[in-house]
């Protein structure tokens, strides 16, 4: 059985090409290593960019989208399984279900929530999971720098950066996640 890689990232597009890029870079990571794709089922923004290049490179998608905007017609109609939930608490559940590794690309405040959550899962020890941010031109370093401030201020209970693997670009992503 493949290995199954949740991608949380933006609906909408980056303005930034190494952002873009990385973003390609990774579809093509998790399809020539004959793993899935698990992640919002859009085919906009960054979502609708690594689906599109997983499915360029001839690996699997698994997309997760709630009926509201199953409704706006932003769905990605070419994935290999598309499941429709109620809303976005049992698109997350269904998600994290799913998958076996856990990946935040840059994104807005839905993605900053779903990594949240699955920190918070691996914290309690809800999820044991591979947990990646890609800072990609250092777009996560203030949310990195708010977990010193955490660690700081006595607010993390546990070693966030042993939990969590920080990463600059996908050059050395694969190794983690072939573990």
């Amino acid at each position: 059985m493949s290995k199954k890689i949740c991608v949380f990232c933006g609906s909408s597009n980056s303005k930034d090409n190494i952002i873009i890029e990385e973003t390609k870079n990774i579809g093509k990571i998790i399809a020539s290593n004959n793993m899935s794709l698990v992640y919002g089922g859009a085919k906009i923004g960054l979502m609708g960019l690594i689906a599109n290049e997983v499915l360029k490179n001839n690996g699997k998608v698994i997309g997760v989208i709630p009926k509201i905007l199953y409704k706006k017609e932003i769905i990605n109609t070419k994935i290999t399984k598309l499941y429709t939930v109620k809303n976005m608490h049992e698109r997350k559940q269904k998600m994290y279900d799913l998958s076996d590794v856990f990946i935040a690309l840059p994104g807005g405040i839905g993605t900053l929530e779903e990594i949240s959550e699955i920190i918070t899962w691996k914290s309690l020890k809800i999820k044991k999971t591979s947990i990646h941010i890609m800072n990609i031109n250092e777009y996560y370093t203030p949310l990195i720098n708010q977990f010193k401030n955490m660690i700081k201020n006595n607010f993390l209970y546990f070693d966030i950066f042993k939990e969590v693997i920080i990463h600059e670009n996908s050059n050395n992503l694969i190794k983690h996640l072939k573990q």
